[in-house]
């Protein structure tokens, strides 16, 4: 079956989350994707998140962390710290056609591993760095994680309920938003530098991606709304503050999200609570007037909402088209009839834990559809495999290796 990047190797250098994830991404579209760990620890993320157990229901090394953003890699081990180590991913990289990091600005150059060293070895090398703050600037030393990101682009002064409200204050996105954002960001400067590469220069080039940048990039519309207005904007818990009604209601057995787009849209949910005489009332009739007026709305509609169940309003919500879901937990999301039929949750064997349950990739390419090759790797499984391969190393030299802990 073809796949879009069965002709591209990457070799990942990163750890954590987004740089494995934007490698994970590349993999799952058929390149090789060969992962650079630390001989006896790994990736850090093999120390983070739930153990997954095996057919026994024993404890295994392989974390839930780890599993998320490793799939379709092989995993060698090289102590980069070593003159040899250096070397070998040198060598590596010759055979390359992307390589990924998330040092420390500055990090890989003591090792001549940066980009101006390895360019210099291979000149179509699409050499993509990952770092908090980017490769200049005056944060660009500065370490950096998930939260720090969120809070300093103003993403958390954009979530949680108003301070006026139970529980208000800032609040923090519930998953590790900025580094998912960078890597979905990295796999888009990947894939057009190779384009770039392979259709215009014949060259590689250098790839400065930062998870500050990334993360206020993808503020979107919340910022321009400020950059237009000047007005900086509030928590307003699930509201909105340009549409409305765009938010959670308060049903008899739990909460239903309501997402009202448009005018004909709100006529008709209107109709279907009973108070067709709101959607002509000339405080609601329009999009921005129902936004300002929203003080006076809510209310109106939240004492209905209450009277009948979720499944109730949902039903005839969803007859009517006008859009709406529940609030599920993560027990409800994957027993929901449009995941399943989509797909989205896969199983793949492996070969410490059995089975393991994966989040499917979301691109549906009808010519060269998403592979599943691997399944995430176990530390150093495949170093004999690759560096005999790829550099020709054999039985003795890998075992000289070995001895001087290089691999």
């Amino acid at each position: 079956m073809a796949e879009c990047l069965s002709h591209i190797r990457v070799l990942d250098l990163s750890r954590v989350f987004s740089g494995p994830w934007a490698a994970q991404m590349l993999a799952d579209l058929g390149a090789d994707v060969i992962k650079v760990e630390r001989p006896g620890r790994g990736d850090d993320v093999r120390q983070q998140g739930y153990r997954a157990k095996n057919a026994e229901g024993l404890e295994t090394p392989e974390t839930s962390s780890f599993l998320a953003m490793n799939r379709g890699k092989r995993s060698i081990s090289i102590n980069m710290a070593a003159p040899e180590g250096q070397e070998l991913i040198r060598k590596l990289a010759r055979h390359c056609d992307v390589l990924i990091e998330n040092f420390k600005a500055g990090d890989l150059a003591r090792y001549g591993l940066d980009y101006e060293s390895l360019k210099e070895i291979n000149p179509r090398l699409v050499y993509c760095s990952i770092t908090g703050f980017g490769q200049s600037g005056p944060y660009s030393h500065r370490p950096g994680y998930d939260p720090i990101f969120q809070s300093m682009t103003g993403l958390m002064s954009l979530t949680g309920n108003p301070p006026d409200e139970p529980g208000g204050g800032p609040q923090k996105v519930g998953y590790a938003v900025s580094d998912i954002n960078a890597g979905l960001y990295a796999v888009i400067g990947i894939l057009s530098a190779l384009n770039h590469r392979d259709a215009v220069s014949g060259r590689g080039q250098h790839i400065d991606i930062a998870l500050f940048d990334a993360q206020l990039a993808s503020l979107s519309h919340m910022a321009m709304n400020y950059l237009i207005s000047g007005e900086v904007p509030q928590r307003m818990g699930t509201a909105s503050a340009i549409t409305c009604p765009y938010q959670a209601f308060e049903c008899s057995d739990g909460h239903l999200m309501i997402a009202v787009g448009n005018d004909s849209q709100f006529r008709q949910l209107c109709e279907i609570l009973g108070m067709p005489e709101l959607g002509g009332d000339p405080r609601f009739e329009l999009n921005r007037l129902r936004a300002r007026n929203q003080k006076v709305l809510v209310p109106m509609l939240a004492d209905v909402f209450r009277g009948r169940s979720v499944k109730y309003w949902q039903e005839r919500l969803d007859a009517a088209n006008v859009p709406c879901g529940p609030i599920n937990d993560l027990s409800q999301v994957f027993e929901d009839p449009q995941i399943q039929h989509r797909e989205m949750l896969i199983r793949m064997d492996h070969s410490t834990v059995g089975t393991i349950p994966q989040i499917a990739n979301p691109l549906k390419l009808s010519e060269t559809p998403v592979s599943y090759r691997r399944p995430p790797p176990t530390l150093s499984q495949h170093t004999d495999e690759v560096l005999s391969d790829m550099l020709g190393l054999d039985a003795a030299a890998l075992a000289e290796l070995k001895e001087r802990r290089v691999i």
